[in-house]
């Protein structure tokens, strides 16, 4: 019989499961849609049991359409939407408030009145003191029900991120987990003692028992007895850390881009936390067995989101693969500049003040150099991060592994190339977050025997190198901080 490794991803946007073979390749994959909230401007939210049945209607469409039984499964991984925030009864299993989304700003006046910390949780977590993380959604949930700190104090309520809340319910509500990767993700998980930090609950008065159990990353966690008695979850990661593993990057030094809407670059930075003082934050990329590997990471606010933008606002181009056919119309260095701030700039300048801007028209500026800009400015943001990350792992990324949407973006990747110098290099399956996962599950089920046997099954599918001479490169370099600090200074 052939069996699977089964993966959820429960992403903001939508709920995914995919089926993994052997070799690494995508059998079947569902998807659906799930909805987001915006009960004021700027918060966001999602339905917790909404979320839990588009996983379980996922599920049941992967196996109805292969005409496979739970038999068939090995084992299942888990990837999430990182740091959003559900908190549920502990007697009834059902969530008091609708999940704080990751990237929700409702929280933000809660982390105003706790800068006054922001080194101490530098040092502690790695992060920096913002709504993204759970700490503060989980302090804004917790005084906005009715008797929300009292009832977490005596135990009757449980806060988990979609991880946790995933194997509570798969576990038939018997397991209270969560893995090192989203823990690291709270604000609240010291990155040294690896365990939540007593001095930070106390500060942010959020009591240690609404907390889940911290598990490495490739555990059994949990029997999924909802789907099948003894069909058991082993492996479990945020969506970037998993992109992470499901790139290989298993080497210090090793680094992966996501192009999706954002771009999140994460790099491996081995044993030992490294501590950013521009702007990166840092986090746990995964632990297996007792070994635990720390990362980097930036995020670019707007990436792909770029290519949107000039489909259905500036109405440039009809669909997202246009734009690659215009770039390449351009002879040379269309001298444009394109700083697409729109909702401020992320890693490593974060300022949420300032807004997109556009530099260097002239008369003859085509459309066609416009769409080319607004392409180089993808590369051009990512490569900020990459410098940053750079200088403070004291490391040269000599390769870039690319996954997400705007990869399929042949002239994006070669600027990309040239812009950092460095091989760009694209694998053969894209789906690299499942991927990720399914490799941490497979590896404790002993689906697959080890690392070597995950790297062996590793291939690659293009490679970009880089062909732009230095002075070229160079010239940009300025013209682009130069349009970066006019953006920041226009208020």
């Amino acid at each position: 019989m052939n069996k699977y490794i089964l993966t959820i991803d429960q992403g903001t946007t939508s709920s995914r499961a995919m089926l993994f073979d052997h070799d690494g390749n995508v059998f079947f994959k569902a998807q659906e849609e799930v909805e987001c909230l915006f009960p004021h401007d700027g918060w966001v939210e999602q339905n917790a049991i909404d979320l839990w049945l588009s996983v379980l209607s996922v599920i049941n469409d992967v196996l109805a359409r292969t005409n496979l039984t739970y038999d068939n499964i090995d084992s299942i991984g888990i990837t999430n939407q990182r740091e959003t925030t559900v908190i549920w009864d502990r007697a009834t299993g059902m969530p008091v408030h609708n999940a704080i989304v990751w990237q929700s700003r409702q929280s933000a006046k809660i982390c105003d009145g706790w800068n006054e910390y922001k080194d101490l949780v530098h040092e502690k977590t790695g992060l920096i003191i913002n709504p993204y993380f759970s700490a503060s959604k989980i302090r804004f949930i917790l005084d906005s029900i009715p008797d929300g700190q009292q009832r977490a104090e005596k135990g009757e309520l449980m806060f988990g991120t979609i991880d946790t809340w995933l194997i509570y319910k798969l576990s038939g509500g018997k397991v209270f987990r969560t893995d090192i990767t989203n823990a690291s993700r709270t604000m609240l998980f010291n990155l040294h003692t690896l365990d939540y930090d007593d001095e930070l609950l106390k500060l942010f008065r959020i009591p240690r028992c609404i907390l889940p159990e911290v598990c490495p990353s490739s555990y059994s966690f949990a029997e999924a007895s909802v789907l099948k008695p003894g069909l058991m979850i082993t492996g479990v990661a945020g969506d970037q850390q998993a992109a992470l593993f499901g790139q290989n990057c298993f080497n210090e030094g090793d680094s992966k881009n996501t192009y999706g809407t954002g771009c999140f670059l994460l790099m491996n930075v081995g044993k030992k936390p490294v501590l950013s003082s521009k702007g990166l934050v840092t986090t746990i990329a995964w632990q297996i067995g007792k070994e635990v590997v720390y990362a980097l990471e930036g995020s670019v606010f707007i990436g792909g989101a770029c290519i949107q933008w000039l489909r259905d606002e500036m109405r440039m181009i009809k669909k997202a693969s246009e734009s690659e056919a215009y770039a390449m119309k351009v002879v040379g260095e269309p001298g444009v500049y394109v700083v697409p701030a729109f909702v401020g700039l992320g890693a490593p300048y974060w300022d949420d003040q300032c807004r997109g801007a556009v530099f260097g028209l002239t008369r003859a500026t085509t459309k066609e150099e416009f769409i080319r800009a607004t392409l180089n400015s993808i590369a051009l943001q990512s490569k900020d991060l990459i410098r940053a990350m750079e200088i403070e792992s004291n490391k040269k990324i000599k390769v870039l592994k690319v996954d997400g949407g705007a990869t399929a973006n042949d002239y994006l990747m070669q600027y990309q190339s040239d812009i950092i110098s460095s091989k760009v290099v694209l694998p053969h399956c894209l789906e690299t977050t499942s991927l990720g996962a399914a490799y941490l599950a497979g590896l404790e089920s002993g689906y697959w025997k080890d690392l070597e046997e995950v790297k062996h099954i590793h291939r690659i599918q293009k490679e970009f190198n880089p062909k732009m001479n230095k002075a070229l490169i160079k010239e940009i370099d300025r013209k682009w901080k130069s349009a970066i600090k006019a953006t920041r200074t226009f208020k």
